[in-house]
Order: structure tokens, then C-alpha cells, then sequence
């Protein structure tokens, strides 16, 4: 993948199509997927999709039980229990995951923290970098003997237009020098991309292909940190929580550009893109708005995915993937 590759490929959907329009005509019978965040907004609506037409999806949670709970009418879906922001239960979970699968097919990252209040982790790691970074390169890397199995898997990471807010911190990425908590959102969302990046570059010899995307503007779980009255200063809600602002998507639109990487014909023998209304995005100039879509260069490069995965390589102690 080069920077030249995001170019949109002429797909046929947008960012009005849900995912039950994505799925439509598939049959995933032979399929499992792991779906992370998978029991609530735009992870539920993907899990939904995928076992609709017939993959088995198992779905790691922090909060079992609630996701149990919110599963409860989902058939051939299992819950098992696993922290992103804990790597022990990453690897844990993803031994669980490896000893019940020969083979694994989708890779979905959908879970994510968003401008939370500063919080450390692990040996002092910036929490949302852990979370949404390090957490699913952890889970990716110990399930990818799974996923090579596969001989054709994919791996989609959702990533954000929120990556506009910055590229990787490399002289500070855990904020040890003062905390700004959409700055560390921004930053976790480039490390996504940049993941896949490298992902692909690792994988695509033995079939696996990675993809990150913006899934657009959705009220879901993910601004459970932010209040009320932040949320209607930005223009988002009312008074009551309702959906204001415009350009926002459901939480069914905004799984759709995931579930089409993840089964678009579209995108067989490509790999390392980002995504966006369900087609590949193209290079967005800096400054250019958040909102008007693209990816930054910086969040495509490749050296800087090569630099990161060794970064998250000696930080995690991951199981490297070698070519």
C-alpha cells in the first residue's frame, strides 16, 4: 500500500447504507469472526449483521454479563471476558480464543474509549492509547497464527476523523508532560490506522489483510465520558440527549463501512487503507475540517506504521509477526 492507493474505488454504497444492506446477498456460515466491543452500539450492530448471515461471532468484553445480557436474542454468539487496557486478560482471552478455533476469518476492533479523564495503566501508559492501541495490537498479534490460518482473513480496525487532531506523540505518546484528553483521543485513533498499516504489510503473504476506518459521526456508548452538557455545546444533543447535529449517522450506517471491509469484493487483494462511507478515502491536506473527510498523510505512512509496531512490539511484549 502507498499513500497513491486511497482512492476511492467506486462502491456502490454510502454513508446512508446500514448494515443490513452491506450483508445483504452473503452467506457467512463458514466464517467466525471476534468482535470486540460487540454487545454495544456500533459492536452490536456489527455482531448482529455478521451472525444474521451465518458467521459465528465470539465477542470479548470487559463487562460480560451486560454483554450477555445485550446478546441474549443473538444465536451462535459467545461472550468471553477480556480488558483491552489489561494486556494479562488480552492474553488470556486470546488463548481461550486460539484453543476453541483452528482458523479465524475477521478480526474486528470495534471497541474504543474516546476523550476520557487522564487515567494510567499498566506500567503508567496513557489509558486511551492502551485501550484502543495496544490493546487490540496485543489481541491481533497472539490470534494471527489464527488468522493466517484462515488463508483469506481480514482485519478492520476502526480507527476516527478524530486522527486529525494530531500524529503520533513520539517524544511524549503518554503524556507525561501534561494531559489533554482529545489530543490523547487523536492520538489513539492515528496509532489505529497506523496498525493497520503495518498489519498488512506483515500479513498479506499469508492472506491476512488489514483495514482501519473512520466509521463517521455516531452517538453511541463512546461519549460516555463527556457530559451531558459538553455533548450539547458541541452542537451534538439537546437538552434531553436527542440527536441534533448534523451528519450524524445510526448506530446500523455507521457499522456498514466496517462490515464492507470485512466483505467487500471490492477490496480482495488490497490491504492498508482507510475507509470511509463504505469506500476508500482519500488523502485529506492538513488543516483541512475534521468533518470533511479524508485521511491525513501521516496516519497512511508507512514508515511511521513500521516505527509504531516496533514501538508497541517492545512496550507490549506482543508475539511478533514475521514474514
Amino acid at each position: 500500500m502507498t499513500i497513491t492507493d486511497q482512492q476511492p474505488l467506486g462502491s456502490p454504497f454510502s454513508a446512508a447504507t446500514t448494515s443490513e444492506d452491506i450483508v445483504a446477498g452473503h452467506d457467512l456460515s463458514s466464517r467466525t469472526a471476534v468482535v470486540t466491543g460487540g454487545y454495544s452500539g456500533l459492536g452490536l450492530a456489527t455482531t448482529r449483521a455478521l451472525t444474521a448471515v451465518g458467521a459465528r461471532v465470539i465477542v470479548p468484553a470487559r463487562r460480560p454479563d451486560v454483554a450477555r445480557a445485550a446478546l441474549m436474542e443473538v444465536k451462535n454468539c459467545e461472550v468471553i471476558p477480556m480488558d483491552l487496557a489489561d494486556l494479562d486478560s488480552v492474553r488470556t482471552a486470546a488463548a481461550h480464543i486460539s484453543d476453541r478455533l483452528d482458523r479465524l476469518d475477521l478480526l474486528m476492533a470495534v471497541a474504543g474509549v474516546m476523550a476520557t479523564p487522564e487515567r494510567r495503566v499498566g506500567p503508567g501508559w496513557e489509558g486511551q492509547l492502551t485501550a484502543n492501541h495496544f490493546g487490540h495490537f496485543t489481541l491481533a498479534c497472539e490470534l494471527y497464527p489464527r488468522l493466517a490460518a484462515a488463508g483469506g482473513a481480514r482485519v478492520v480496525v476502526n480507527s476516527s476523523a478524530g486522527h486529525t487532531l494530531t500524529d503520533i506523540r513520539w517524544h511524549d505518546p503518554h503524556f507525561r508532560t501534561g494531559y489533554d484528553k482529545w489530543l490523547a483521543y487523536g492520538q489513539a485513533k492515528t496509532a489505529n490506522s497506523l496498525f493497520a498499516v503495518h498489519l498488512d504489510t506483515l500479513g498479506q503473504g499469508d492472506g491476512v489483510r488489514a483495514f482501519a476506518l473512520h466509521p463517521g459521526k455516531i452517538i453511541t456508548g463512546l461519549q460516555r465520558e463527556m457530559t451531558l452538557q459538553a455533548q450539547i455545546d458541541r452542537g451534538w444533543v439537546d437538552e434531553h440527549g436527542n440527536v441534533i447535529g448534523d451528519g450524524f449517522k445510526t448506530p446500523s450506517q455507521g457499522a456498514a463501512t466496517g462490515l464492507w471491509a470485512a466483505t467487500s469484493p471490492l477490496l480482495d487483494g488490497r490491504g492498508g487503507l482507510y475507509l470511509e462511507d463504505c469506500d476508500v478515502a482519500r488523502v485529506s491536506a492538513h488543516g483541512t475540517p475534521m468533518d470533511a473527510g479524508g485521511v491525513r498523510a501521516y496516519a497512511v505512512a508507512p514508515d511511521a506504521a513500521t516505527r509504531l509496531w516496533d514501538l508497541s512490539l517492545a512496550a507490549t511484549g506482543a508475539t511478533p509477526i514475521t514474514r
